[in-house]
């Protein structure tokens, strides 16, 4: 079990920037891939990137590539999410994954979830 605690949520104008931090504890976090996910009121929660324990390969969708940049470290434990030239539409409550990442078929499997932190981006 790998708990996962989140930080960095607030509000911010449009085209700025907020970098989000989810730290683990315990001594297992080097055996997973990191993820993260959002989830906009009245919305789904829909996959946002990836990231392999290595940092060899790192994923995102199409809608936060070029502007969301996710990295690890894993001698703290910690997975960042660093978002640039937000937009409105980005407004959700973000949460990190810890589980495997299959690259050949871009599946996360999510095995732990973190507690989610808002973020808010006004026009």
């Amino acid at each position: 079990q790998v708990p996962l605690v989140e930080s960095g949520g607030g509000l911010v104008q449009a085209g700025g920037s907020l970098t989000l931090t989810c730290a683990a504890s315990g001594r297992t976090f080097e055996n997973y891939a990191m993820g993260w996910f959002r989830q906009a009121p009245g919305k789904a929660r829909e996959y946002v990137g990836a990231i392999t324990w290595s940092s060899n390969i790192i994923h995102y969708v199409r809608s936060v590539k070029g502007r969301f940049v996710i990295s690890r470290d894993n001698a703290k434990n910690t997975v960042y999410l660093q978002m640039n030239s937000l937009k409105p539409e980005d407004t959700a409550v973000y949460y990190c994954a810890a589980g495997d990442y299959y690259s050949d078929d871009v599946e996360f499997e999510v095995r732990y979830w973190g507690q989610g932190t808002q973020v808010t981006v006004s026009s």
